[in-house]
């Protein structure tokens, strides 16, 4: 979900196509309005949208030729959109959360027994446990050696043909309500997977969900719900890098995170009402047409 400090000092450069670095600029170069904003846009549209924001972070500044604009920036962009989604949903949580603690009170752990918003509270964390358990094994890993923009190019294309699949293959009769233990594991897996820049975490936990024959405003509904715990174990993970910002550079940042918040609450807003009626394919296009753009560009740049 965020990146790492290695990525602060090579930049987003296509290093995995043998180009050179992107500009020889200083990690944490001073950050204008303008860009801040952009980025912030670009991390509320990518987030929950079924497009990869870690991919879009890293492709962006690199096919502008911007400076890396830093893990502290991408961390207080991350913040905004936590803030658009417990915005959103804040009441579906203090429902879940008081009745999972009225049921445990009357009826210990006898989850059968549960109200249906204690049943999904409990799903919810127990989803949250395969990201949990492999951010912690190979977090380190993955940001050291998974980060190049052409494996970013390769996963965006890849998702595209599962989110295809997804779409053409589940049934789409299978409401929330019908979730089980199985479904919230296999879900949770695929959000497990969402580690690798260019997955997307909305995108791979939809896919998984639809696999599931769940419908598609449900899947995504669950996705959102599913990835706040995530987003919040990462916020306060990586909440001690937002002391490395320049002082210079907070309005900028409070820029960046106001727009991801804004535009983040947005895209929640207008997908979930968007996946009642609509498919997920011309998500899939768009991914396979930004992976082969990033290959062209690469591709031209090498040449």
């Amino acid at each position: 979900m965020f990146r790492s400090h290695a990525e602060d000092h090579i930049g987003a450069g296509l290093a995995g196509f043998g180009c050179p670095y992107w500009p020889t600029a200083p990690p944490y170069a001073p950050m204008d309005f303008v860009r801040a904003a952009i980025l912030g846009i670009v991390q509320g549209l990518s987030e929950f949208l079924p497009i990869s924001s870690s991919g879009h972070l890293i492709l962006v500044p690199a096919l502008f030729k911007w400076p890396d604009q830093g893990l502290p920036f991408d961390v207080g962009l991350h913040v905004g959109t936590l803030v658009a989604l417990l915005a959103y949903f804040w009441r579906d949580w203090l429902r879940m959360i008081r009745a999972g603690l009225l049921d445990l009170k009357a009826h210990g752990f006898a989850m059968r027994q549960y109200a249906e918003d204690s049943q999904l509270l409990w799903l919810l964390a127990l989803g949250s446990v395969p990201a949990a358990v492999v951010g912690l094994l190979f977090n380190h890993w993955i940001e050291e050696n998974v980060r190049q923009a052409w494996l970013v190019a390769l996963t965006l294309g890849a998702v595209g043909v599962v989110l295809f699949l997804a779409d053409r293959a589940g049934r789409r009769d299978r409401a929330l309500s019908s979730l089980g233990v199985l479904d919230a594991v296999i879900i949770g897996c695929a959000q497990a997977c969402a580690l690798i820049p260019g997955v997307s975490r909305s995108g791979a936990t939809i896919s998984a969900a639809m696999f599931r024959d769940f419908t598609r405003s449900d899947a995504a509904r669950f996705a959102f719900l599913l990835g706040t715990p995530a987003f919040v174990g990462a916020a306060l993970l990586k909440a001690k890098d937002l002391s490395h910002e320049s002082s210079h550079q907070w309005n900028e940042l409070a820029v960046g995170f106001a727009f991801s918040a804004v535009v983040g609450f947005m895209v929640i807003h207008w997908l979930l009402r968007f996946l009642r009626t609509r498919s997920l394919v011309p998500f899939a296009v768009y991914r396979w047409g930004v992976a082969i753009l990033t290959l062209v560009i690469a591709g031209l740049r090498v040449a």
